[in-house]
C-alpha cells in the first residue's frame, strides 16, 4: 500500500514538539528519523485509518470527541530484519479507542492496512523508519521520557497527491 489515504489524530503543541524533540535527537545522532524529511506535510500524528482509497467523508461524530487524551507511554520497535521502525507506543485508553472505532464508523466497509483495523490497530506515533537493529541501545538512550498530552485534531492524507486536507 503506497498510494493510500489515511486519517490522523495531530497532536497538541507542547507534544508535537516533544516527538520533534526526538525526532532530531535521532537525526542529530545520524540515525535514522522523520526529521529528515523536510515536507510541510511530515508532522508527528496517530494513525487512525489507512486504506487504499477513501472518498471524502465527514468525521463529525469523530470532531465531537476531541481533544482526546494521548499518551506515549514506551517505545516500540516493528522489527523487519535487521532494521525496523522506532516509534512511541501509545496507550490505547478507552477515550482513544472509541474514537478509532468513530472514525472506522464513519467510513463504509473497505481494505484496511494491517495493524489500524478495530481489533488489530496498534496505536503508535512514528519516530524512525528503517532504524539499524544494531543501533537500537543507542536510538532510545536518546529519547525522551514518557509523556501525556492530547490529540486535537484530524486530518487526512493522500499520498498519491502528497496532500493534507484538516477536517472540521
Amino acid at each position: 500500500m503506497s498510494d493510500v489515504v489515511s486519517i490522523e489524530l495531530l497532536l497538541d503543541p507542547e507534544t508535537e514538539a516533544r516527538v520533534r524533540a526526538d525526532w532530531q535527537s535521532l537525526a542529530t545522532a545520524g540515525m535514522s528519523s522523520l526529521g529528515a524529511y523536510r515536507s510541510e506535510t511530515n508532522r508527528p500524528h496517530l494513525t487512525l485509518l489507512v486504506r487504499p482509497n477513501l472518498d471524502p467523508v465527514a468525521f463529525g461524530d469523530a470532531l465531537t470527541q476531541l481533544p482526546v487524551p494521548v499518551t506515549l507511554a514506551e517505545p516500540t520497535v516493528f522489527a523487519h530484519g535487521d532494521r525496523g521502525v522506532l516509534a512511541w507506543k501509545v496507550e490505547p485508553s478507552p477515550a482513544l479507542l472509541h474514537l478509532h472505532r468513530t472514525v472506522h464508523a464513519a467510513v463504509p466497509a473497505g481494505e484496511d492496512a494491517p495493524h489500524t483495523a478495530p481489533g488489530d490497530w496498534t496505536p503508535h506515533i512514528t519516530l524512525a523508519r528503517r532504524l539499524k537493529l544494531s543501533a537500537l541501545p543507542d536510538a532510545l538512550a536518546l529519547l525522551g521520557p514518557a509523556h501525556v498530552g492530547a490529540g486535537v485534531s484530524l486530518r487526512r492524507w493522500d499520498a498519491a497527491s502528497a496532500t493534507v486536507t484538516d477536517l472540521h
